[in-house]
């Protein structure tokens, strides 16, 4: 019992927090000429020790149960759960994505929702790794913009898959150095080509065109919000065999806010336009609508005066003919005309002419609507 105490307590012990701070203190107080100390002193924390500094990971806020000063802070965030029909427009998203980056890049790409999670927007400028090429993004019909994020694996995966590279080797990765005008500028073609798909996704709820107002590589510069405001922050996860990287795009919710209404509608249905089916319903009920129809034999218009005098026993003159045809009427659809007569001891009417078919079609409610869209488009 006595050696298995011993080796218990000569096992080695993880330094705590204490322990730690302590050992930073006597480095920080050694002796100026003490060669190890000033190394030790002058270099850069990794971050591992950053996020013991901290107190949490970047990666992991908005994502885990938060408690104390931290769900304070968040208690006033809106969840996009509350957004039902963003998630599928995002699905859609995912799956017009990995058909257009195949055609782009000519490879196997697969494409993945990773996350969707409700960020501060100062939070996340502050944790996106560097180095990085953030586009802006400004959505006109919503008159705001937006961030479109591609992080450093990508960019030199997708450089090298289109530069043809060989597959399965190892994609070099050169530190501190800004990206040349043609990585830049491959990278902006693939932007370029995922707001395509996105304005695609959006088109079922609400039309959108995304346009990159500009391309920054210091995340300083593409504050276009507040730090305290909250967005929306999805991540897609882009894969080609054995490399690949992720791509962010941030929406602050001033920025969806004009079709806030519409994404708040529970999803109903895997088609968007025209259902067959419900068409066939539809018109099959319509057939056994009942609809109020009228016989009018004569209208008039006279004073008031004269109108409020009649006493029983006047006579008001019609100026139509016994034989006159009467208009048969749906509200204030004439539908056809007839004559006046009798079947037994009711009061009937013989149709004398064909109904009147409406001369529109649906194809010209569809024209008319799309030339609404247009019209408000511009």
């Amino acid at each position: 019992m006595a050696d298995i105490e011993t080796e218990i307590s000569d096992a080695p012990k993880k330094p705590n927090d204490q322990e730690v701070a302590a050992d930073w203190e006597k480095m920080v107080e050694g002796a100026p000429g003490d060669i190890e100390t000033k190394v030790a002193i002058e270099r850069a924390l990794n971050q591992e020790e950053i996020d013991n500094l901290l107190g949490f990971r970047l990666d992991d806020i908005n994502f885990a149960d938060q408690n104390g000063l931290r769900a304070i802070i968040d208690s006033a965030m809106v969840s996009y759960e509350r957004l039902p029909m963003l998630e599928i427009v995002f699905d859609r998203l995912v799956r017009l994505m990995t058909t257009s980056l195949r055609n782009f890049t000519s490879d196997n790409v697969e494409v993945s929702l990773d996350r969707i999670t409700s960020v501060r927007f100062g939070e996340y400028l502050n944790s996106i790794p560097l180095p990085t090429i953030l586009g802006v993004v400004k959505a006109k019909e919503w008159d705001n913009f937006g961030l479109f994020s591609v992080d450093s694996s990508l960019i030199y995966a997708m450089i090298d898959v289109l530069l043809g590279g060989r597959r399965g080797t190892y994609t070099v990765r050169v530190d501190g150095r800004p990206y040349t005008t043609i990585e830049t500028n491959l990278v902006k073609r693939m932007m370029e080509l995922v707001l395509s798909d996105a304005e695609a996704a959006f088109r079922p709820v609400s039309p959108v065109k995304f346009e990159i107002d500009r391309i920054e590589t210091n995340p300083k510069f593409a504050a276009i919000s507040r730090p305290t405001n909250a967005a929306i922050l999805v991540r897609l996860r882009i894969d080609m065999e054995d490399r690949g990287g992720c791509v962010e795009i941030l929406l602050p919710y001033a920025t969806i806010e004009p079709i806030r209404e519409l994404l708040l509608q529970n999803f109903m249905g895997d088609k968007f336009g025209r259902d067959p089916i419900w068409e066939s319903h539809l018109a099959t009920e319509i057939w056994h609508a009942k609809v109020e129809v009228d016989a009018v034999l004569y209208e008039d218009v006279m004073p008031l005066k004269k109108l409020m005098n009649l006493e029983v026993g006047d006579t008001l003159m019609l100026d139509v003919r016994p034989d006159a045809l009467v208009k048969v009427r749906c509200g204030d659809a004439v539908l056809s005309e007839g004559r006046m007569g009798r079947m037994g001891d009711r009061v009937a009417v013989k149709v004398a002419k064909p109904l009147r078919r409406s001369k529109t079609t649906m194809a010209m409610f569809e024209q008319a609507g799309a030339m609404s869209s247009r019209m408000e488009g511009a």
